[in-house]
């Protein structure tokens, strides 16, 4: 018991910091951006509490490791309050700073509208991956750093793993470019609770818009030889690149989790991993959001010591 205790300690002190790390990022970031031609895409989402975070603090403001930039859910936003369902990597920032991170290490924007009850409406858009990719490059030019981390909850994998993968998307009957790969700058990416090959739920459920053929969560009519059959368009791109997202990719799941349900299984293949990931923590006893909020400790001992 007494071995245990240091981080035991460790850990409510993150629990006790979550409610009072900063809500927006730094005046320093927010000039750096509007003077580099970010302006218009607001990354400090100011029209919502606890829309941003991370930047430096003054010019003097050493950048020491590896930047991490996290990638929220459906429906979360960047960063909350303890007692918030939705409180974006709100206790995995805190944990950090207790680490030795700073702020100028760590960064978060919120996409879409952070309203729950417009989740069935959000999809892996084009503006969506867009406003992802455009504040990466912007953290990677602005910190200067060779190489990133990444975490991704929910939604935020399967958004940050094209993010990150650049290339082609089409929506719409048009084609955009988002840019070329961004995996020769990221060492280490962790998805978590993602549904890379969709959601069982969707299978019926496809004329809603989050889980749409196209650019949604449809899993499929079934498995195949090569992997799932019928699968959407977007994850089917996901799918078929093997190019991994980072010099190592991990996953973390939970056969009880409450969103994905069905053990997080898609045809009989979790759906949270990836198949060509370095390793995957699963749990049998965490829910979709608590995946994201009780693992802060096991999501820095991942990108730090590069293992489960």
């Amino acid at each position: 018991m007494k071995s245990l205790f240091p981080l035991f300690l460790t850990a409510l002190l993150a629990i006790h910091s979550s409610a009072q790390i900063a809500q927006s990022i730094t005046p320093h970031f927010k000039s750096w951006l509007d003077s580099n031609g970010y302006s218009s895409f607001k990354f400090e989402r100011a029209d919502i509490v606890g829309g941003s975070y991370g930047g430096k603090s003054d010019d003097n403001d050493q950048i020491t490791r590896e930047p991490v930039i996290f990638f929220h859910g459906n429906s979360d936003h960047a960063v909350g309050v303890e007692s918030d369902k939705f409180n974006g990597f709100t206790d995995s920032i805190s944990f950090f700073l207790s680490q030795g991170y700073k702020p100028s290490e760590l960064y978060i924007t919120t996409w879409g509208p952070a309203n729950s009850e417009l989740a069935s409406l959000q999809t892996h858009s084009y503006e969506y991956l867009n406003y992802l990719r455009k504040f990466t490059e912007a953290v990677l030019k602005y910190t200067g750093a060779k190489k990133i981390d990444v975490i991704g909850h929910s939604m935020g994998v399967t958004l940050g793993r094209k993010v990150i993968r650049g290339g082609k998307l089409v929506e719409k009957g048009t084609t955009y470019q988002l840019g070329e790969s961004l995996a020769g700058k990221v060492d280490t990416f962790l998805g978590i609770a993602g549904a890379n090959l969709g959601l069982v739920t969707c299978y019926t459920a496809f004329t809603l818009p989050t889980c749409h053929k196209s650019n949604g969560f449809y899993p499929g009519i079934g498995p195949g030889p090569s992997g799932p059959v019928g699968i959407s368009d977007y994850l089917e791109d996901l799918w078929k690149n093997e190019e991994k997202e980072g010099d190592y990719v991990f996953t973390m799941l939970s056969t009880a989790d409450d969103l994905i349900l069905y053990g997080d299984l898609v045809w009989g293949k979790y759906t949270s991993q990836i198949k060509y990931e370095d390793g995957s923590k699963i749990y049998h006893n965490l829910g979709h959001m608590q995946l994201k909020t009780n693992t802060f400790q096991e999501q820095l001992q991942i990108i730090t010591n590069h293992s489960i």
